[in-house]
Formats: C-alpha cells, structure tokens, sequence
C-alpha cells in the first residue's frame, strides 16, 4: 500500500525503446546500451541513438533521494543526465514506515522534505524542472512502483559501501533490489563517483 503525497501526479509520458542505427546494424555489432546511446547523443556524436519521437533517450529521470553521501551523489548524478538531456526529474524521498515510531516517521519525512527541497533548488541552478515527490512504505517497493506509474526512463539511486555487520544484518540493499525489479535502466552511483 503506498500513499503518494505529489503535488502534481502527471500522466506516464510514451515512452518508446531506442532505435538501433543503421551503421551498427551495418557492422554486425550488438546496439549501444541506452546510457551509451545518452553519452553520445549527448555529445552530438555521429549515429547517436534517440527515441522514435526523435527526442532524448532520457526524458523522466527518477532520483531516488538519501540522506547520506551516496544520496547526495545520486542527485548530482540524475540532475547531470537530465541536464545533458533536457529531461524533468522525479526527486523521490520513501519514507521507510518499517518501524511505526511516530518520533522516527516525523524525523524522516522532515529530512525528506529538506533533501527534495535541496534537490529542486539544485536542478533550478542548472535549469532542470524538478518534481518533488514522496511515498511512504517499503522503499524499494514504492521506488518500483513510481517508476512504473509514472514511467520513468532512467532510476538513479545511491549506494554506499557497507561493512561487516551490515552486510550480516542487511544482505540485499536498495540498489541490488530497484536493479532486480526496474523495467528501466538503472544507474547506481557510490559516493566517489
């Protein structure tokens, strides 16, 4: 059960799969990946990929928001793509109601709200349209579901580097659970990148 708390809850825009170029058809070669295809048409390079629409690869970009450097990085990360891509950004922050403390809820959608915040002020710097968005539930879960809902292209999350116990305690992280379930790409990014 997820409760969407959007300001604004758009429609799922078409999304249609990247067109394979006739010069790599030519050659035999398998196709670019869609973050390939990106970084070239980017760059203006020769046989870049674009949508059928002939626009961007990337036109909704979903940053998953954290609390941490990973986090952080995640965001400068989907903002860059968008960026480069003149696409808008979905800046989610899930609210983990794992533990129903009220105490600890209230903290939490309180960071949320500064790191959505952030994260839109950051975007208007670099002349990207940001959304703030925020669910509450099991976060990979509402991670899936927002992306599909609102068809994102590309899911940017943050991971970072655990240890020992953690590892223990928390074998399969959000990132490895948003890559196993996404029906779009998903670009995972540490806090040193």
């Amino acid at each position: 059960m997820s409760a969407d708390t959007d300001a604004v809850d758009a429609e799922a825009p078409d999304v249609s799969a990247p067109a394979e170029t006739d010069r790599t058809a030519a050659r035999g070669a398998t196709a670019p990946s869609a973050v390939d295809a990106a970084t070239d048409e980017a760059r203006g390079a020769p046989g870049s990929v674009g949508t059928a629409r002939g626009g961007s690869v990337f036109e909704r970009v979903l940053v998953v928001t954290g609390d941490d450097e990973a986090g952080r990085a995640a965001i400068d990360a989907g903002l860059d793509v968008a960026a480069a891509h003149g696409a808008t950004v979905d800046a989610l922050y899930v609210v983990d109601t794992s533990e129903h403390w009220d105490v600890v809820v209230e903290r939490r959608e309180r960071t949320g709200e500064a790191l959505v915040e952030d994260a839109a002020a950051r975007g208007e710097a670099l002349g990207v349209d940001v959304e703030k968005r925020f669910r509450y539930g099991a976060p990979h879960e509402e991670v899936l579901d927002f992306a599909d809902a609102h068809g994102a292209d590309l899911i940017v999350v943050g991971s970072a580097r655990r240890t020992g116990l953690d590892r223990l305690v928390h074998p399969e992280t959000l990132p490895v659970r948003v890559q196993r379930g996404a029906s779009a790409p998903v670009m995972v990014v540490g806090a040193d990148d």
